[in-house]
């Protein structure tokens, strides 16, 4: 078992950044493909960004490329989600979640799933 916490959500200003935290707890946070999602009030859940197992190789959906920057710590059990840039349409409830099968997961089926950080974008 994962258990997954984020924290660091909030309101920001359109332009704003912020910084999404994941801490996990449990089974071996390094042998997990980590990632983000976000869901929308009236939308799916969508994918956001994904990392392999050391960091070493990134995920991004279109709409987070080049704004967000997912990184992990191996060391402190923490996954990480930098947004920059941040506009009306990031606002979302974000999740965490763990997964063992990395394409799998970035399709939205990941083994551990966190309770979700709000984040919300003012115009």
């Amino acid at each position: 078992q994962v258990q997954l916490v984020e924290s660091g959500g909030g309101l920001v200003q359109a332009g704003g950044s912020l910084r999404l935290s994941c801490a996990a707890s449990g089974r071996s946070f390094s042998t997990y493909v980590m990632g983000w999602f976000r869901q929308a009030p009236g939308k799916e859940r969508e994918f956001v960004a994904t990392t392999t197992l050391s960091g070493g190789v990134t995920y991004y959906s279109a709409s987070a490329k080049g704004r967000f920057t997912i990184s992990r710590e191996n060391a402190k059990n923490t996954l990480y989600l930098h947004m920059n840039s941040l506009k009306p349409e990031d606002t979302a409830v974000y999740y965490c979640a763990a997964g063992t099968d990395g394409n799998a997961c970035r399709r939205g089926v990941c083994d551990y799933w966190g309770r979700g950080t709000q984040v919300t974008v003012s115009s």
